[in-house]
């Protein structure tokens, strides 16, 4: 009967879609700051600096290359799960819950006690991935409210805000836009320090050298 015919599909569908989750956290648990930190014999970002094992603290500890390989690194483990997924799979809710668990695994690495970093380069990456026109929408907000705000932690939130408003724009899929949404969620609480320092006006801002 039809109910036979249909179950094997459906039971078929979440495991892609466990499957991409599984790795996609997997590979987001890799910590670029960590590894280029110890291939180079840098300080541990997680207990120097800012403590937040990302780019910018890399940046602080070791200088434009290593922070150059920490930003490849998160940036690729966001969109190579995201384009496996959908290449995998072809399922947009597959797709989705690559880039999520990617950024999660980020924040909550496994192999690293489940202290990670900030996020925003692991979903940018991911968001590259999942559609261009996101991307495209996060990396212009990005641009834009740093130049005008020169706050980073700012044009990041921002950022994050505008993607699930461009995922529904440009693709008008709940999944994606679901996923994009608890994105900027888990980025909000990530910022909550930065967001306390805006509010009372101690945040730091982009120094532009000049030229």
């Amino acid at each position: 009967m039809t109910p036979n015919k249909i179950y094997p599909d459906f039971a078929e569908r979440d495991v892609s879609i466990l499957l991409s989750a599984i790795g996609a956290y997997l590979l987001g648990s890799i910590s670029s700051a960590v590894l280029v930190s110890q291939l180079l014999r840098l300080p541990d970002p997680r207990v120097e600096g800012s403590g937040n094992p990302g780019a910018t603290n890399v940046l602080r500890l070791g200088g434009k290359f290593p922070a150059a390989l920490t930003l490849i690194g998160d940036v690729a483990k966001g969109i190579v799960p995201v384009v496996a997924a959908s290449i995998l799979t072809g399922d947009s809710t597959a797709v989705a819950a690559a880039a999520l668990m990617a950024f999660l695994g980020h924040l909550y690495p496994v192999y690293f006690r489940f202290k990670g970093g900030k996020g925003v380069a692991t979903a940018l990456g991911a968001y590259l991935g999942l559609s261009v026109p996101i991307f495209v929408g996060a990396g212009l907000t990005w641009l834009a409210v740093a130049l005008i705000s020169r706050y980073s932690s700012l044009a990041s939130l921002l950022a994050m805000l505008s993607a699930p408003v461009c995922a529904w724009f440009f693709l008008h899929d709940i999944s994606i836009a679901s996923a994009t949404g608890i994105i900027f969620v888990f980025v909000l609480i990530r910022h909550r320090t930065n967001i306390q320092r805006l509010v009372s006006g101690q945040e730091s801002r982009i120094k532009l050298k000049k030229v």
